[in-house]
């Protein structure tokens, strides 16, 4: 098993190798125990074992095959690579550390396994509770808060001081909230400033921008990581899409699985999101991460060999389904 702050660290192996479906806890558990922040802010061992398992208990709420505990685990393992093997870890206190982290390990807690569009246009509860804004991330971010604030055994920071606590949650909060992707390109816009006006950019924007990158990097990863991820995410679509079928309702893009052609989409993602998106994460920090994710090129290769292979079975009146 590759070591936590390698770039091609495999969470789905993790769970293969041990038999056990333990990947979370293990990443969760190592990231804080790695930057002692055990003994900075007077965590209890108990309390943390309790709050990692209450938060996996969250993610799995709603049998994602996508937005669950091994995607939390794998966007929290993925910011502390950047921050391990750049010189960022250097520029930064331990109070951006740990929120950075906590907000990557609960950035999608209790997710419906539906997007802020269905639930805008459904008029969801929780759509009417946040007035159609960023509607998951409030949600995910406003549980966990919450779930601390009334059960003390779960409360991994209620040592800290009032100013402690106070810039803690403030930078937790706009991180989560930058996961999403409504944001994606006025984050991309702060990162582009910096590259000739380094000032223009504070450390929680460019940390906003890290834990969003982290959150979309599975192209970016070795093509077997890549992979599983993107036949997750789209059977989790799917599920939405034939839900949105029952209601009559507009079958939201990406979601119907009659007529989505998976590697093309994923092509656009990386050519027009993910690519420019850690071009610009790594530009902005004068060490880049050792590996430079060679793999892009390579996976996207890939994925027009794999349009081009369901091009010709539909030719052939092959019935695809991804």
């Amino acid at each position: 098993m590759q070591k936590l702050d390698d770039w091609a660290f495999n969470v789905f192996e993790l769970n293969l190798v041990t038999n056990k479906p333990i990947a979370f806890r293990y990443v969760a558990r190592a990231l804080l125990n790695k930057f002692d922040f055990l003994t900075k802010y007077k965590i209890q061992k108990a309390c943390l074992e309790n709050f990692i398992v209450a938060m996996e208990e969250g993610y799995r709420k709603h049998n994602n095959s996508y937005h669950n505990d091994i995607h939390a685990a794998d966007v929290a393992q993925t910011v502390n690579s950047v921050i391990s093997q750049t010189e960022l870890k250097a520029c930064l206190t331990d109070s951006e550390i740990f929120a950075t982290l906590f907000a990557a390990i609960i950035h999608d807690y209790e997710h419906t396994g539906t997007t802020n569009s269905y639930h805008v246009n459904t008029e969801s509860d929780l759509a009417l509770l946040y007035n159609d804004r960023a509607v998951l991330e409030n949600f995910h971010v406003s549980q966990v808060f919450r779930k601390m604030k009334e059960n003390k055994t779960i409360n991994v920071v209620a040592n800290m001081d009032k100013n402690e606590f106070s810039e803690f949650r403030i930078n937790v909060i706009e991180i989560v909230l930058a996961t999403d992707m409504s944001n994606h390109f006025s984050l991309l816009k702060n990162l582009q400033a910096a590259m000739t006006q380094p000032d223009s950019l504070t450390m929680l924007q460019y940390l906003c921008a890290l834990v969003h990158f982290a959150d979309i990097s599975h192209p970016s990863k070795p093509w077997e990581i890549h992979t599983q991820w993107t036949t997750r995410l789209f059977d989790e679509f799917f599920v939405q899409g034939d839900r949105e079928k029952q209601m009559k309702i507009p079958v939201s893009p990406l979601c119907d699985r009659n007529n989505t052609m998976l590697p093309a989409s994923q092509i656009g993602f990386l050519d027009y999101i993910v690519i420019p998106t850690v071009n610009l994460i790594f530009d902005v920090i004068p060490i880049a991460v050792k590996t430079r994710l060679d793999k892009m090129p390579e996976n996207n290769l890939q994925m027009s060999s794999w349009k081009i292979e369901m091009s010709m079975l539909l030719l052939m009146g092959v019935v695809v389904c991804c």
